[in-house]
């Protein structure tokens, strides 16, 4: 369902409704970790993560749906995100910005999202994961 702005035309939806909401999302998440726990292509960003992934999963999942334009689940709870201080005492080069976003690309595909919000996502993804980079 798409809003009326303030002059009464159609607002765009968020990239959240475009996704499909909270079921989604979390629908993306489950499979971006699943992917990580099982795919010898993302063995060094699964080690940058703790044994149980399941902390890292709903936080991952509280952050999307505010990044994405829904609820700020992360905001609420933890306060404004700082994603790059946040992940400055783990290691994050170019091979781990790399292996974040192809993760992100297979669960995106794997869910069955559209390529054009895909690709769409996958951008701005590439723009956060590139700042998150720390090491040489």
């Amino acid at each position: 369902m798409t809003d009326n702005t303030d002059d009464g035309t159609p607002s765009q939806p968020s990239a959240f409704e475009l996704v499909g909401g909270e079921v989604r999302v979390r629908e993306l998440v489950d499979r971006f970790y699943d992917l990580m726990d099982l795919e010898p292509d993302f063995a060094g960003i699964r080690a940058l993560h703790p044994h149980s992934l399941d902390g890292s999963r709903d936080k991952l999942f509280w952050f999307l749906c505010g990044w994405l334009g829904g609820p700020d689940h992360y905001i609420e709870r933890f306060g404004h995100p700082r994603l790059r201080a946040r992940h400055l005492p783990f290691a994050i080069a170019t091979p781990e910005r790399d292996q974040w976003l192809r993760c992100m690309a297979w669960a995106m595909e794997d869910i069955g999202l559209p390529e054009t919000l895909r690709e769409r996502l996958l951008t701005s993804f590439f723009d956060t994961a590139d700042w998150m980079i720390n090491r040489r």
